[in-house]
């Protein structure tokens, strides 16, 4: 008997027992992997590298919206309520599916799918596959099954590679080689270059990209400048007059506003014979960060601050545009020149002047509209502190909802002597229709 029971218990041990090389895994990976830090994350990494790699405002836009783009398309097979945005987005035909009955993590395939994508548009490559790996080295601790891990990392690929394949498709490429832009020195209403680097005109053609919810470039216009004229009784002369005496007084209120939105990816400083650059945020980094602070100020889930990526990313890609179609219609003179010529010749703005035409406010526009996003998404009383320009010295400011931000975004510009009113009123105006149009057409929920 005893022997007998040796064996029974044996055979136990042999039977209900792991087998030699089995591993336990994580039943609670994709709880797990659901951790809406990976995509702020990912964000914040491709942000600090259009920083480092100086792209201009409104090709940083660019890099965002299919970064965000990838990152949601990976995501959606396994968030049932969400749907793809393929035959919303101009030209974005439906992409990879995953394998039927085959399990993934569709978090590790959506970040992924932004990174593999937002490497693929900046200059720094190195610089996203050092965040890649720790990101994908914090998924590989989770302990999920090799497989899984495996599928999840393929149809992120997947994606990206679809995603890139539209991105060649909206005439970025062909505005790289397309003509400088031709200043017309005989029309004294005109744009011509500003000091300190007397630069050429940026991205003359950036209204021919695709863009990404309108249907062309001109859908939502915005309201034309103040008629030119030199007559100091003119309503063009008194509005540039009042940027004259703004920046006179020295308000140190308006002067802290001018520069906490500043947002100029690459200013000059002069400082005797020596000159050299400041590279900051790009306006629409700002407005990523912000919604950033909404999503974990709500505590968004992974999805749905995938969701707000999306949303706000394309709709700074489109204000760009419609902002860049009227800059270039109207090519009006910058306060700068209209004063040293016409009111006081050593009169200097606060901030430097960036080097495209003045009409409408570029900051403005895409403020606005990513503001309209944001409250049809977290509301029109949504309090939040912003600290993106912490890093620059500059502290956190408070605000009541996303419109007074932008309302503020406006006003900044003629604080620092580079816009005039109507040129900040007017891009506002057409930003929160621009926005709005976004948020109403991209359908990202069933």
């Amino acid at each position: 008997m005893r022997h007998r029971f040796l064996k029974v218990g044996v055979l136990s041990l042999i039977l209900f027992s792991p087998a030699p090389g089995c591993k336990e895994y994580n039943k609670n990976y994709q709880q797990e992997a659901n951790n809406p830090e990976f995509m702020h994350a990912g964000i914040r990494r491709i942000t600090d590298i259009i920083r480092h790699d100086i792209f201009a405002p409104p090709i940083s836009a660019r890099i965002y919206a299919y970064s965000a783009i990838a990152g949601y398309e990976a995501m959606v097979p396994g968030f049932p309520e969400y749907q793809s945005l393929a035959g919303q987005m101009n030209g974005l035909k439906p992409g990879p599916q995953p394998e039927a009955g085959k399990e993934y993590c569709f978090p590790l395939a959506g970040v992924n799918a932004m990174l593999t994508v937002g490497k693929q548009l900046v200059f720094s490559e190195g610089d996203i596959q050092d965040l890649k790996e720790k990101i994908f080295d914090d998924f590989t601790k989770m302990n999920m099954p090799p497989d899984v891990y495996k599928r999840s990392m393929e149809y992120g690929d997947a994606v990206a590679k679809h995603i890139l394949a539209w991105s060649k498709t909206d005439n970025y490429a062909q505005t790289r080689s397309a003509p400088k832009f031709t200043i017309d020195t005989k029309e004294p209403s005109r744009w011509r270059p500003t000091p300190p680097m007397y630069a050429d005109a940026l991205e003359p053609h950036w209204p021919h990209i695709r863009t990404w919810v309108l249907d062309s470039a001109t859908q939502i216009k915005s309201d034309p400048p103040v008629q030119f004229s030199t007559a100091k009784g003119s309503d063009f002369y008194k509005q540039a007059y009042e940027v004259y005496e703004i920046v006179k007084a020295q308000d140190t209120t308006q002067i802290a506003t001018a520069w906490y939105w500043d947002d100029n990816p690459f200013a000059m400083e002069v400082s005797g014979h020596l000159m050299f650059g400041k590279k900051k945020i790009s306006p629409g980094g700002h407005w990523m960060n912000i919604a950033a602070h909404a999503c974990r100020n709500a505590k968004a889930d992974i999805m749905l601050s995938a969701e707000t990526y999306v949303k706000v990313a394309s709709a700074l890609t489109d204000a760009f545009i419609v902002c860049w179609a009227e800059k270039y219609r109207s090519n009006l003179i910058r306060p700068e020149s209209y004063i040293n010529q016409y009111i006081d010749p050593d009169w200097t703005p606060l901030i430097q002047t960036p080097p495209f035409p003045e009409h409408t406010s570029g900051h403005s526009t895409i403020s606005a509209a990513a503001a309209a996003v944001l409250t049809n998404l977290y509301g029109d009383n949504f309090a939040f502190s912003d600290s993106t320009e912490v890093e620059f010295g500059i502290p956190p400011r408070s605000f009541k909802s996303f419109y007074e931000a932008s309302d503020e975004v406006g006003l900044s510009r003629m604080y620092g002597g580079i816009h005039y009113r109507r040129g900040n009123e007017a891009g506002l105006k057409c930003g929160r229709e621009v926005g709005q149009f976004v948020f109403d057409k991209v359908k990202t929920r069933k």
